[in-house]
This record gives C-alpha cells, sequence and structure tokens, in this order.
C-alpha cells in the first residue's frame, strides 16, 4: 500500500465530504424538500449544469472501462468513443427551454412527474418506474465495481474490501445532501477530470517515447490496432455509426440526463453549459481513449481491462502525483454514482410512495423515507457488486440502450407532438424494452443483427409504436396549457 499515492486521494473524499455537509445545511429548514433534495431547487447555473451533466455522464466507462476497451481494440474504439462529444450539445438542443418550462409548470420534480402529467396514465408512471429502477440498478452496479477496482488497483486491497470502502463514501454525502450535494460535487469532480486526464496523456506520452514511437510499437504488434476497424477487424461502418444514437443522439432518453435540463436557472445558464459540457465532455474523452490505446506498449499484456487507467498512471507517474490524477477515474464514477442513487431513490419516493402508498405524507416523513430509500438502495447495488464481470462498459452500456429505447420517445415527442398520447407512450415503452432484451441476447450468441448495435432497432421499433398507438387509439389533441371552454 502507498500512502503517497493514498494521501491524495484520501484528500479528494474529504473534500467531498465536506460538500455533502455543506449541502446537507441548504436542507435543513428546507420549505421544499422534495425539490431541493431531489432537484437542488432548479437553481444550477452554466457552469454547475455543464459539469454536473459532464460528470454524471463521464463514469467509470469513460474512464476506466472504455480506456481499457481502448487498450484491447485500439484505435478504432477511440473513433467509436469520440461520437459522445456531442452528447450534453443534444441534450440541451433537444429538450431545451421548452422542457425546462413544461417541468415547472407540471411542478414536476423528476422525470416521471413529467411523464404522469403529460399522459396522465398510472400504467405509464409504474411503467416508467420500474424501467428506471431495473436498468439503472446495472448501471450502478458497473459503477460499483469501477469504484472497487480503482481502489483494489491502488491500495492492494482486496476487491471486496475495497467495494465496502467505496460504497460507505458515496452513501453518506449523497445520503445527507440530495441533489444539491450530487451537484455541487459533479462541478468539483468534472474540474478534476479535465486536469487529471491532460496530465496522464502528457505523461504517458513521454513513457512511451513520443506518438510517433509509440504508433510504430502498435503497428508492429498488430496493425489493425491503427485501423478504424479495431485490432480483430470486427468494428464496421455500420456499428460504428450506430453508436451515434446509443451514446449521442439517445442520451436526449437518459432519465439521469434528461433530469438535468429541468434543473438549470435560466436560460443563460443553458447555453453557457452547451458551450462548457460539449469542450468538456471532448477533452476528457479523447484523452483518456487515448491513453487507453497509448498504455499497450508500455504495459502490455493486462487482462482486466479496467485495471488499465490506475496501473499506467502509477508506473508513468511519480506516486504522490499519481495519487491526484486518480482522483479523476475517482471523480468521474462517484459523481455518475451519486447521480443514479439519487434518480432512483427519487422514483421510489416520489413516483411510487407519494403516487401510490401515502400521498398525504408528511415533510417530516418524506424526509425520513428519502434519507432512508437512498442508503437502503446504495447498499443493495453493493451487494450485487460482490461479482463482478471483466469489463463493466459492457454492463454500462447495456443499461444506457434499455433506458434510452424505453424513454426517448415519450420524453421528446411527449414534449414536441401534441397527438401523442398515453397509448402511444405505453406501446412504445413496452416495444423499446422488450425488443431491446431479445436483441441484445441474440447478439449476446449470434452477433449483432443487420451489425448494428443492439439498441438501433429498438429505438426505431419503438419510434414507430409512439406513432401508431397515438394516431390509432383515443386520437386527440394535447395541450400543454388547458383551453377555455
Amino acid at each position: 500500500m502507498n500512502l503517497s499515492v493514498l494521501v491524495p486521494l484520501l484528500l479528494f473524499l474529504v473534500l467531498i465530504f465536506f460538500i455533502g455537509y455543506y449541502a446537507s445545511t441548504k436542507l435543513t429548514g428546507s420549505t421544499h424538500f422534495l425539490n431541493d433534495y431531489f432537484l437542488g431547487g432548479r437553481e444550477l447555473g452554466g457552469f454547475v449544469l455543464a459539469m454536473t451533466m459532464v460528470a454524471t455522464y463521464g463514469s467509470a466507462s469513460s474512464f476506466l472501462g472504455g480506456p481499457g476497451t481502448a487498450y484491447t481494440m485500439g484505435f478504432g474504439w477511440i473513433l467509436l468513443a469520440m461520437t459522445q462529444v456531442v452528447t450534453g450539445y443534444f441534450v440541451l438542443m433537444i429538450l431545451g427551454k421548452k422542457f425546462a418550462i413544461v417541468a415547472r409548470l407540471y411542478e414536476a420534480v423528476t422525470l416521471v412527474d413529467f411523464l404522469k402529467k403529460r399522459y396522465e396514465s398510472p400504467a405509464v408512471v409504474i411503467l416508467s418506474a420500474a424501467s428506471i429502477i431495473v436498468f439503472l440498478f446495472s448501471a450502478m452496479t458497473a459503477q460499483w465495481i469501477g469504484g472497487a477496482r480503482l481502489i483494489e488497483s491502488i491500495t492492494g486491497i482486496s476487491y471486496h474490501t475495497a467495494l465496502f470502502l467505496f460504497a460507505v463514501s458515496v452513501l453518506v454525502y449523497v445520503t445527507i445532501g440530495g441533489f444539491r450535494a450530487v451537484a455541487l460535487t459533479d462541478a468539483v469532480q468534472g474540474g478534476v477530470m479535465v486536469v487529471g486526464t491532460l496530465i496522464l496523456l502528457v505523461a504517458v506520452v513521454q513513457a512511451g517515447g513520443g506518438i510517433p514511437a509509440i504508433v510504430q510499437s502498435l503497428m508492429a504488434e498488430n496493425p489493425n490496432l491503427v485501423t478504424p476497424y479495431g485490432a480483430d477487424g470486427n468494428l464496421s461502418a455500420a456499428y460504428v455509426s450506430s453508436f451515434w444514437i446509443l451514446v449521442g443522439v439517445g442520451v436526449v432518453g437518459l432519465p439521469q440526463i434528461a433530469v438535468r435540463a429541468m434543473s438549470y436557472k435560466n436560460a443563460q445558464s443553458m447555453h453557457r453549459a452547451l458551450i462548457i459540457g460539449t469542450i468538456v465532455t471532448g477533452v476528457i474523452m479523447l484523452n483518456m481513449h487515448l491513453i487507453g490505446v497509448f498504455a499497450r506498449p508500455i504495459l502490455p499484456g493486462i487482462e482486466i481491462g479496467d485495471k488499465v487507467i490506475p496501473l499506467i498512471t502509477l508506473e508513468v507517474l511519480p506516486p504522490w502525483l499519481a495519487g491526484i490524477v486518480l482522483a479523476a477515474p475517482m471523480a468521474a464514477i462517484m459523481s455518475t454514482v451519486d447521480s443514479l442513487l439519487i434518480l432512483v431513490s427519487s422514483t421510489v419516493v416520489k413516483d411510487v410512495y407519494l403516487n401510490y402508498v401515502k400521498p398525504d405524507a408528511s415533510e417530516k416523513t418524506i424526509k425520513q423515507i428519502s434519507f432512508g430509500v437512498t442508503a437502503l438502495l446504495g447498499t443493495v447495488v453493493a451487494l450485487l457488486a460482490l461479482q463482478p464481470p471483466d469489463l463493466l462498459i459492457f454492463l454500462n452500456l447495456f443499461a444506457f440502450g434499455g433506458l434510452e429505447a424505453a424513454f426517448i420517445w415519450p420524453i421528446v415527442l411527449g414534449l414536441y407532438w401534441t397527438y401523442g398520447n398515453k397509448w402511444g407512450a405505453l406501446l412504445s415503452m413496452i416495444t423499446g424494452i422488450i425488443s431491446y432484451i431479445v436483441i441484445h441476447f441474440y447478439n449476446s450468441t449470434h452477433g449483432n443483427l443487420l451489425d448494428v448495435h443492439t439498441v438501433t432497432i429498438p429505438v426505431v421499433l419503438s419510434l414507430l409504436s409512439y406513432i401508431a398507438g397515438s394516431l390509432l387509439i383515443e386520437r386527440k389533441k394535447y395541450y400543454f396549457i388547458p383551453q377555455q371552454k
């Protein structure tokens, strides 16, 4: 166990705890607990909004799984990963001001709140809540695994002990601080990510003798590593292009990202977040995946892809600096975990408990339930993470695809198409989820259907289902503001 590496990381955790405590003081005496705990009082400025979107999206798969896959597959995976640059831009441009305005009109605190008011259907609410809970458990499990892998690589302690330490760290500040703690820590963590990736990229290039020398080494090992087609030549143009749906346009359908588009303060904040978020995402994604590929000649033979970044960091940097740089993937993981945790907690408390169990619960009861559910959910996810897969990126992408197939059209068309109704939303969600799961298992044994990513076909089918259901069953025009009779 290297204390020079561990101390900077521990100081970073102390800072995060302090921010969580500071955020919890804002909740004391709050007269709008649900709005403050689950949405930060809709007060996010441009910088914080940009960084919380980047930090929520830039997760364990961006800092550990993605670079680990790039280490295995070469430059082709970098090309694929760079489709993520436009993530924040797409979300804020597509949902834009209208989503924030409608969410305030509906007094919506969660995404399911918006769907409930828009479609006026208990079935839509229950199916939405179930989808969020099931798929985000997969996503959270991936992040828990990533955090434990990172601590395991740095300290040398066992995976299970590392998992326990990570789970306790996150649960404390999220449970007490809520969404405001998540947003504020995301702002700090986003800054750490950018600085950490820049330092590590420079160090890796120097350790490899410069970019030309690294590329020559890769070509000598396997010429496919420097082509767009991957080490085994299995990254086709259709497959890479289809990732624009999974990690580009489709991200609009991710509840943990969409909810941020209803939390900003004003239009100026949104415009500023568009620019900052796009630049920061580009820097992080390009640098981290380049590091993954460049690490191959320096540290050949790494078998577990998720350990590439921790191992190369410890190899090319002095211990004290390695501790600071490794705070970047730790920040990415913690920022995604806290966002997912608060989202699932809000789904259970606001969308299930307050809608169907006890609508007249007191403010004190809601507060106790919120704290308890957040802590319980985190504990359950930690238990699910006890048996981790080798590459957690695929667990994370499975959850992403499922959520996008379920939510993208009920959100987007519900916002912009006045003829969208509950039948269209229900058919879209059911078709998207079922077809996604069926195609996922088909692809895992037979190869990718039509040579595109699993999410592509379900997204198309769910669009057709939404349109058909809305036009063929109880067709009528919807007005966001009720019309005067």
